[in-house]
C-alpha cells in the first residue's frame, strides 16, 4: 500500500514539473529586471553630500548660466536723464575728496577738512554712476558653480552655503567669514583669512569701500584655506565680529560722507548693535573725530588702524569686508541686506539718538502749546559760491508772508554736533541742489525738505540725490525747478543760446559741460510769485 501512494506521487510530480518550471523561469527573469533597476536607480540617487571633501570644486570648464539680473536692480543705479558716464563734479575750492594720496598730508590737511563748510561742500556729484555698471554680469554671461564657503560645519547643507565673497555687483564687494576668521594688517597689503575645511582654497582682491570703481584705492587680500598651518597664527582674539572698511575714495565731501561711508557703515554694522569691532584702511583720525558720535553707536570696541597694525593677527568668529548701499543716499531693505529690515528712519532715528536731538516730530499747526500758537521754523541754507540766491532778502520774506519764522543758514560758527542740534530744531528747510541739503538728516521725522533745483534739466539728478532720500527718511518732500528766466545763465548766454534753449543737448555734449555751466557757474533769482505755492504746500504739509 505505501509502494502504492509512493508510486503515485512521483507520477504527479513528474505530471507537474513543466508547468512549475515555467513559472520559476518567467520568476528569475522579473528578478533580474528589478535587480538592474535596483542598480541604475542606485547609481542616479544614491551620492550623499559626505562623498564630497572639503577641497573639492566644480572645475571651470563646468559653467551654468548666469541668472537674469532683475530689471529693478539693473535700474537702480541708471544715469540720471541724458547724464554721461564720464560725469565728474565741478569741484570748488573748498572741495577736496580724499584719495590715497591725501592720507599723507592727514597732518597738514586735517583741521582743514574737520571745519568745511556743510552747507556747499558740494557742486555737483564727483562719483561716477554708471562706472560700476560696467561690471556689471550680462544676462549672457556664464559664472562658475557657486564654492561651498562660509565656514559651514553643517555638511547636509554644504551644496546650498553662500561663497566667502559676492563681487557680482558693479559698485561694492562684500566677503563674509564666519567661523575661524584672522586679519592681518600692516605691510604692503592686507590680508583677512577664513580656516574652514568645507571651504576650498580661494582668494579675491578686494577694495573694501563702497565705490570700488574709484581710483586711489586700497586692496585687501580676502582668502580661504581648509587648515590652520596655511594662515597667520592668533596673536589676540576677540568674541566679537569684525568689520573691514575704506575711508578713500571721496571721503571728506559732505554728501559722500553720508551716502559713501555713514550709510553703508550703518547697513552693515547696526545689526551688532555695537559689538562689533571696525578695521579701518585708510584711517583719517579727524574726520573720524568729526563723526565720532555715530562711529560711538556703532560699534563700542576700539578702531583700529588697519594699514598699521603690524605684527598683530586678530582673530574672530565672524568678519565682513566691505561695505556699500545699493541707492544713492538711502536704504532699500528689498535691497540692501542690513540684518534686521532698516530703512532710512531707522538711519535717522539713529542719529537723533546718537546726538541727543530731542524733536521727533516737527510742529503740527492747529494744535495750541501751553505758551500759546507759534509760527513753524524754516531754516533757508545760503551758499556762497555757485548756486546763490540772488534775491535772498526777497525769499525770507515770502517765505514770512507765509506764515514762517526764517532763520537763514550759512557756514556753521558752531561745532558740528551743535550744528546738528540747531537742524533738528527747525520744521522745514529750504534749499538750492547741494551738500548743503544732507543735513536734512537731523530733521524730525514729518519735516518739510524744499529743493530749488537750478535750471539744466536737472531734475532727475535732484531727485536721485536729496528727493528720494528725503522721502525715505519720512520727510514731506516738495520741488521747485527754476525757469530759464530764473537763472543767472540768461544774462550770461541769451535766450537763444543752446545753453538755455536746448539744454539736453549741453546734456549730450558731456557732463563737463553740464558741471561747468548748470552747477559750478549758475546762481538763480527766485521769482517769488511763482514760489509762493511752493511755501503754500510746504506750510499745508504741517497742518
Amino acid at each position: 500500500m505505501m509502494r502504492t501512494e509512493a508510486q503515485a506521487m512521483r507520477s504527479t510530480a513528474r505530471s507537474s514539473s513543466p508547468w512549475k518550471g515555467g513559472y520559476v523561469g518567467y520568476g528569475l527573469i522579473l528578478g533580474f529586471m528589478l535587480v538592474l533597476l535596483y542598480l541604475m536607480a542606485s547609481a542616479q540617487f544614491s551620492y550623499s553630500p559626505h562623498d564630497y571633501s572639503g577641497a573639492t570644486t566644480i572645475k571651470a570648464a563646468e559653467t551654468v548660466p548666469a541668472k537674469p539680473r532683475p530689471k529693478h536692480q539693473e535700474q537702480d543705479f541708471r544715469s540720471r536723464g541724458t547724464e554721461e558716464p564720464s560725469r565728474k563734479e565741478v569741484a570748488e575750492g573748498h572741495t577736496k575728496p580724499s584719495t590715497a594720496g591725501l592720507q599723507a598730508e592727514q597732518g597738514k590737511r586735517g583741521p582743514e577738512w574737520a571745519d568745511k563748510n556743510t552747507i556747499e561742500e558740494q557742486s555737483g556729484n564727483e562719483r561716477n554712476p554708471e562706472s560700476w555698471e560696467k561690471h556689471q554680469p550680462k544676462e549672457q554671461d556664464t559664472v562658475e558653480f557657486t564654492e561651498f564657503g562660509g565656514g559651514t560645519d553643517d555638511f547636509n547643507n554644504v551644496a546650498h552655503t553662500k561663497p566667502v565673497c559676492d563681487t557680482s555687483f558693479g559698485k561694492y564687494d562684500i566677503c563674509e567669514l564666519a567661523g575661524d576668521a584672522r586679519a592681518r594688517g600692516g605691510g604692503a597689503t592686507a590680508t583677512v583669512t577664513l580656516v574652514s575645511p568645507r571651504a576650498p582654497p580661494r582668494e579675491w582682491t578686494i577694495k573694501p569701500y563702497s565705490r570700488k570703481y574709484l581710483d586711489g584705492l586700497k586692496a585687501v587680500t580676502v582668502a580661504s584655506v581648509p587648515d590652520p598651518e596655511h594662515a597667520p597664527p592668533c596673536t589676540t582674539r576677540l568674541n566679537v565680529p569684525a568689520m573691514v572698511v575704506e575711508l578713500g575714495g571721496l571721503t571728506g565731501n559732505y554728501w559722500h560722507d553720508f551716502t559713501d561711508v555713514l550709510v553703508p557703515l550703518f547697513i552693515g554694522a547696526r545689526r551688532f548693535n555695537g559689538e562689533v569691532q571696525l578695521l579701518v584702511v585708510n584711517l583719517m583720525p579727524f574726520w573720524v573725530d568729526k563723526y565720532r558720535r555715530i562711529f560711538g553707536q556703532l560699534s563700542r570696541h576700539e578702531i583700529v588702524d588697519f594699514d598699521r597694525d603690524d605684527g598683530v593677527v586678530r582673530c574672530y568668529p565672524h568678519v565682513v569686508v566691505g561695505y556699500g548701499s545699493r541707492k544713492e543716499f538711502t536704504i532699500d531693505p528689498a535691497l540692501d541686506d542690513t540684518g534686521g529690515g532698516y530703512t532710512m528712519v531707522d538711519f535717522t532715528k539713529f542719529l537723533r539718538q546718537a546726538y541727543s536731538l530731542p524733536r521727533d516730530r516737527p510742529i503740527k499747526l492747529g494744535e495750541e502749546s501751553p505758551a500759546g500758537r507759534r509760527r513753524p521754523r524754516m531754516m533757508i541754507l545760503e551758499r556762497t559760491n555757485s548756486r546763490r540766491f540772488m534775491n535772498l532778502q526777497e525769499v525770507v520774506a515770502a517765505a514770512e508772508a507765509a506764515g514762517f519764522e526764517v532763520t537763514v543758514a550759512g557756514r556753521p560758527r558752531a561745532s558740528y554736533d551743535e550744528f546738528a542740534r540747531e537742524v533738528n530744531s527747525f520744521d522745514a528747510m529750504v534749499g538750492v541742489h547741494g551738500a548743503g541739503l544732507t543735513n536734512c538728516v537731523f530733521l524730525s521725522t514729518g519735516a518739510v525738505l524744499v529743493q530749488i533745483v537750478p535750471y539744466g534739466r536737472l531734475e532727475d539728478l535732484a531727485r536721485t540725490d536729496f528727493g528720494e532720500p528725503a522721502r525715505d527718511m519720512g520727510l514731506r518732500y516738495v520741488e521747485y525747478s527754476v525757469s530759464a528766466e530764473e537763472s543767472s545763465l540768461m544774462d550770461v548766454f541769451g535766450r537763444e543760446h543752446p545753453m538755455i534753449k536746448d539744454s539736453a543737448a549741453v546734456h549730450m555734449s558731456g557732463w563737463g559741460n553740464v558741471a561747468e555751466w548748470y552747477l559750478g557757474k549758475q546762481d538763480v533769482r527766485i521769482d517769488v510769485e511763482r514760489f509762493r505755492p511752493v511755501l503754500k504746500q510746504a506750510i499745508e504739509h504741517l497742518q
